[in-house]
């Protein structure tokens, strides 16, 4: 029963994209090709039930926001919406959860308009999925080249960060949520490692006393792979970066590394996260409190007298 749903489902869908294509054609739209893309898509969206979350992404989603406890009945969830794929498929599967979850949500998304970032397109997302969105503008690449930032990624990431909190707080959002993946939280592990020498990252969900929003990050079990494929099977409408630094920060060279040690290590990211999850005071390389407790103080010149 369910292959001949699944078979009658994507009749209806070449059907349906059949008929579009005689539509516009008598409307003379037919040299419009972003146009006759970006309707089909809307048109296969109606039709089939291809546009929900696979199984196993869904699942990873899901383990996530009930182990670190994400969402609350009647929050105000605002997905920062960059128009990269993990804000998408973000964006999408809080919307998919807050019709379908037993727990009540709403959901909103807010972008950091970027010099030269088209957002019409994710307007248009947007108000397809009756999801209230906002653009501010802010020349954060303007401010980076004035003050010849050496870490242009990080700075950035603070400061839209700042910014979507800031905004969250001023318009009653209790979450703010980010599209951070599981690849990042390992990259940015090893950033801290080899940068720092601090054997951690960011937090799936952290409170932010400043602003008195808690940022969630739903996609911290999913894998970069498997939401690019989500985002590629979904034809979500992804934003071209416009940023001037892509592909030459450190992150990049770091993840370049990360990319080498998992060639020869296949669970490196299990490995990573488990060490995340369990690294205890015990396990780490403090400084002994007991004797100080007890008044004594101990120096290296007592080992050498």
């Amino acid at each position: 029963r369910k292959q001949a749903s699944k078979q009658a489902s994507k009749q209806a869908s070449k059907q349906a994209s059949k008929q579009l294509e005689i539509i516009l054609e008598n409307v003379k739209l037919v040299n419009h090709a972003g146009m006759i893309a970006h309707t089909k898509r809307i048109i296969h969206v109606m039709f089939t039930d291809n546009n929900s979350l696979n199984k196993s992404l869904r699942r990873k989603i899901g383990t996530a926001l009930t182990r670190w406890h994400m969402i609350n009945h009647g929050d105000n969830v605002l997905v920062g919406l960059s128009g990269g794929k993990d804000s998408l498929v973000l964006l999408h599967a809080l919307h998919e959860f807050s019709r379908r979850s037993p727990v009540k949500f709403s959901v909103s998304a807010l972008s950091v308009r970027l010099s030269g970032m088209d957002t019409q397109t994710l307007s248009d997302y947007c108000a397809h999925l009756n999801i209230p969105y906002t653009v501010i503008e802010q020349d954060i690449i303007g401010i980076i080249n004035t003050r010849s930032e050496k870490s242009p990624c990080s700075f950035c990431a603070n400061m839209r960060r700042g910014i979507l909190s800031s905004w969250a707080s001023q318009h009653g959002f209790s979450k703010l949520a980010l599209g951070h993946s599981l690849d990042d939280a390992v990259e940015t592990f090893f950033m801290n490692l080899l940068h720092t020498g601090r054997a951690q990252s960011f937090q799936p969900i952290a409170h932010m006393s400043r602003t008195n929003v808690t940022v969630i990050r739903p996609l911290v079990l999913s894998t970069e792979a498997a939401i690019i494929d989500e985002a590629k099977r979904l034809s979500l409408p992804i934003v071209a970066s416009s940023c001037p630094f892509a592909g030459h920060t450190e992150r990049q060279r770091i993840r370049e590394y990360v990319a080498e040690l998992r060639a020869r290590i296949p669970d490196l990211y299990a490995k990573v996260l488990h060490a995340l999850e369990h690294l205890s005071e015990a396990e780490s390389w403090s400084i002994p409190r007991s004797d100080l407790l007890r008044g004594q103080k101990i120096t290296s010149a007592d080992y050498h007298e």
